[in-house]
């Protein structure tokens, strides 16, 4: 096909020449590696037509065309501009790099590209100042076009040269003699480019647009050649009112345009400010702070702001550092970073690919110690925000993806001081049902080092964790879900490792007997208010991983502790049922170990606290102090039959425990007395049970004579 495509282009009709290189063109398109298999003599034949002034500016449409293919292929070439981008805003592979290995390498045809580009230039440069009539008059669409393409063709020849001369190519043009020279007194001389009278908006954002890719192309080449302070002057003065007027047009029909002409040039602010000085720099700075601040977040303007800030603050932080008088350049920072917080809530969770460049910011600010204390207000309402009548609201947090999630938690290391309202707020989240349980753990890790870097007080840490273990709210409440839609959604296995994580996150937080006297109290509150029973369980595992043998509990502890133990005690008998296989290696057996077995650890501990745990259930059959212990503290187990019964499991499995079993010798009496209690109320003629309750008593007396026989012997 190229054979009679290269035929066409040096046919003497200029309409086949034409149509020759739009065919080029989709060839290229399709095809990228076509360009560089045959380069010299395609770059060759574009010089060709483009001399051949006599025709193209009568048949503008065909020229655009030809042009169109032109920009396409020196868009393959490598850049300078993507060595000059940031990490994470580097463009995915070039379509060419997918044909590499049907295609040798760009640089081994190197000197031949260079050299026909160098011959290629100044025919672009001569064939935009054709045009330049055009300018005084009415700059039509197809002129328009024209002339951008040009332009954008020239920017990208010099970007190729630049990046031969950035890899140290030995081929790559000495552009301040040769191309450098053409540019300066054929090109850059025009600027900037203007109408002789007023034009609507549309037509002054054509004039706006082919002056930014000028601006583009004198940016390149200041990199290698020092032009004149007059001309560079012009440029500053331009982008200075790119960034004022056209970020603060109001016209909606022309908002794209507009973004597009603004995000071109704020890649080159970082560059300005680090070369200009006094005045410059300063409007400079204050025309980019207002377009930051006035652009809309979800914009590609925000966005190519980000990029800035970050290139001018962490990779150019030396250049902006220099003066260590000049304020005017930290408070410039400091205004950026303050306004990072707002434009994450601004963005949400409708804008995630937005959100997340500016979390990565954050950390990366973080890093350097640029977090400031008092930027945590914004952030709370990021993850949630207390409501009217206990109602919480949700920030964009939990909606985000997982990986801008891991991003927001690990800024909050680089505070120096998290605040207790946002821990109370990320608090909020994690007890979220939405959020990912591998989000909790992780939230739960970072929080842990961030205490133990001295960031947390530990009296909010601590508190953070209670929280968590008190008001998780685990479902199914019934801990043998009934149905296999229960058993699927249910959540107990992650509470379940998240009481073990909370209980390791506590035993390494310093001394022991430290954190078991800020925790003890707060535990005990928090149980008395009859929380749920996995909540119960979450609390009491706490205590045990701080506790030691003989207990640290007060005596005050212990007395309180022992209404609430009691009560908790018969509500797992009242929610594990007994099944045929009492053996711990069954599913019944190992539930109910795994509820039981602090209790089990706190009476080896203390068996002052197993002795009145025994007395309370004992005076508790009885009228008034039963209903009286049923009301303040069971939460699940109603009515005498159901209470008794679950008494009387209860003394059963602590028989079975070896500990405990030991200890229970020493408490004959108190079950003597449990006994009795059952036994009277059974036989009180004023209490009216049904036959149904009466029977599950009486079988609860045999069961307990069996456990008092084998305690005598």
């Amino acid at each position: 096909m190229m054979a009679y495509i290269f035929n066409a282009m040096t046919h003497l009709a200029i309409d086949v020449r034409l149509m020759a290189f739009k065919f080029f063109d989709l060839a290229v398109e399709y095809h990228p590696p076509s360009f560089f298999s045959y380069a010299e003599k395609i770059l060759q034949n574009y010089e060709d037509i483009l001399r051949k002034n006599q025709f193209y500016l009568e048949d503008k449409v065909k020229l655009k065309n030809a042009l169109a293919g032109l920009v396409r292929c020196l868009l393959l070439l490598p850049s300078s501009k993507e060595v000059n981008l940031p990490a994470k805003n580097i463009p995915e592979k070039k379509i060419l790099q997918a044909f590499e290995l049907d295609v040798p390498t760009v640089f081994a045809e190197y000197s031949v590209i260079i050299k026909k580009l160098k011959d290629l230039v100044p025919v672009l440069v001569n064939c935009f100042q054709d045009f330049l009539p055009v300018l005084h008059d009415s700059l039509d669409a197809q002129s328009f076009d024209c002339m951008l393409n040009i332009l954008r063709s020239i920017d990208l020849a010099v970007a190729f040269f630049i990046h031969g001369i950035q890899q140290g190519h030995p081929e790559s043009p000495p552009l301040d003699q040769s191309i450098s020279s053409v540019l300066l007194k054929k090109l850059l001389v025009v600027f900037p480019l203007s109408p002789m009278h007023h034009l609507s908006e549309k037509d002054d954002d054509r004039y706006v647009i082919l002056n930014i890719v000028i601006t583009e192309i004198f940016m390149h080449l200041s990199e290698w050649i020092c032009p004149p302070a007059v001309l560079f002057e012009k440029f500053l003065t331009f982008v200075e009112y790119v960034l004022l007027e056209k970020s603060c047009s109001k016209m909606r029909s022309n908002k794209a345009v507009r973004e597009k002409q603004i995000s071109t040039l704020i890649p080159f602010i970082p560059k300005l400010v680090s070369r200009v000085i006094g005045n410059w720099k300063n409007r400079l700075l204050q025309a980019f702070t207002k377009t930051f601040q006035d652009c809309s977040p979800e914009s590609s303007v925000k966005l190519a702001c980000l990029a800035a800030i970050e290139e001018m603050i962490i990779s150019h932080e030396d250049l902006l550092c220099t003066d260590v008088n000049d304020s005017g350049l930290f408070d410039y920072k400091i205004t950026w970073i303050r306004e990072l917080p707002m434009l994450l809530i601004l963005l949400g969770d409708r804008h995630s690919s937005s959100s997340k460049v500016v979390l990565h910011l954050l950390l990366r600010l973080g890093q350097r110690s640029l977090l400031y204390d008092d930027m945590q207000g914004l952030l709370k309402e990021f993850y949630s925000t207390d409501q009217d009548k206990g109602n919480i609201c949700y920030g964009p947090f939990l909606r985000l993806a997982r990986d801008s999630q891991e991003l927001s938690i690990c800024c909050l290391y680089y505070f120096s001081q998290l605040d207790s309202t946002l821990l109370k707020s990320i608090a909020s989240c994690c007890l979220c049902h939405e959020l990912d349980p591998f989000m909790l753990f992780r939230i739960i890790e970072v929080l842990h080092s961030t205490y133990k870097a001295g960031h947390i007080q530990i009296s909010d840490f601590i508190s953070f964790l209670i929280t968590l273990a008190s008001r998780f709210k685990v479902f199914p409440e019934n801990i043998f879900p009934a149905t296999e839609r229960d058993i699927k959604t249910s959540n107990r296995a992650t509470f379940k490792s998240l009481t073990s994580v909370v209980c390791s996150c506590l035993s390494q937080m310093g001394d022991n007997s430290l954190i078991f006297a800020i925790l003890e109290k707060v535990i005990l509150e928090q149980i008395s208010l009859k929380p749920f029973l996995d909540n119960s369980c979450a609390m009491l595992r706490m205590l045990i991983a701080l506790d030691s043998k003989p207990t640290r509990l007060s005596e005050q502890s212990i007395c309180s502790l022992s209404n609430v133990l009691s009560a908790y005690l018969i509500d797992v008998a009242h929610c594990v049922p007994e099944d045929d296989d009492e053996s711990m290696s069954s599913i019944h057996g190992q539930t109910r170990r795994y509820y039981l077995l602090p209790s089990f650890i706190l009476f080896d501990r203390s068996h002052k606290l197993l002795n009145l745990v025994l007395n309370v259930m004992g005076s508790s059959i009885n009228g008034r102090s039963f209903s009286l212990l049923s009301g303040d503290h069971i939460c699940y187990a109603k009515g005498s039959s159901s209470i008794i019964n679950a008494i009387v499991s209860v003394l059963l499995w602590l028989q079975r425990e070896a500990k405990v079993q030991q200890i229970l010798y020493l408490y004959k009496e108190e079950i003597d007395h449990i006994s009795r209690s059952i036994c009277s109320l059974q036989s009180l003629e004023e209490i009216n049970v049904p036959i149904e309750e009466r029977h599950i008593i009486k079988r609860a007396i045999d069961r307990l004579k069996t456990l008092t026989s084998s305690l005598y012997q």
